[in-house]
């Protein structure tokens, strides 16, 4: 991997930070990467270097990742937020889900870190992380 691609600009889109060893998380990563039209989205494993530092930076452990991430700048999102800006991301019919953002994030990120803590016990975890297709590789940090 090039420096330029570790070190990721700002410019180039939202990262989404994701775990890697987890199957929910994984099966998001990848449907993300299908249905992102414009390759608007970029992803990082928790794991990776870039994801760790990315963690850090914005106050997560990354040996012990509670959330998803989506790092936009200078912005970052999280629980239920990061979700409903990545299906906004999305487009049509995925960025209908913006009405969900009409339920205060107080109601829907309970919800969201119940299914983030049970994961690994409802999904499934990895033995090692998930590797995208070759396909989306250039847009894998």
């Amino acid at each position: 991997m090039t420096t330029a691609a570790r070190t990721a600009p700002a410019s180039a889109g939202p990262i989404i930070l994701f775990d890697a060893e987890c199957v929910l998380c994984s099966a998001s990563a990848r449907f993300v990467l299908e249905r992102d039209r414009t390759a608007r989205f970029r992803l990082a494993a928790m794991q990776s270097a870039i994801g760790q530092s990315l963690c850090r930076r914005h106050g997560m452990d990354p040996e012990d990742p509670t959330s998803l991430l989506v790092v936009d700048s200078d912005r970052m999102r999280r629980d239920s937020d990061a979700v409903l800006a990545i299906a906004e991301g999305l487009g049509f019919p995925w960025n209908l889900a913006r009405v969900f953002r009409i339920v205060p994030a107080g109601l829907r990120d309970p919800v969201y870190r119940l299914v983030a803590r049970n994961r690994y016990r409802l999904f499934g975890r990895r033995d090692t992380c998930w590797v995208a297709p070759e396909r989306y590789r250039d847009r894998i940090l």
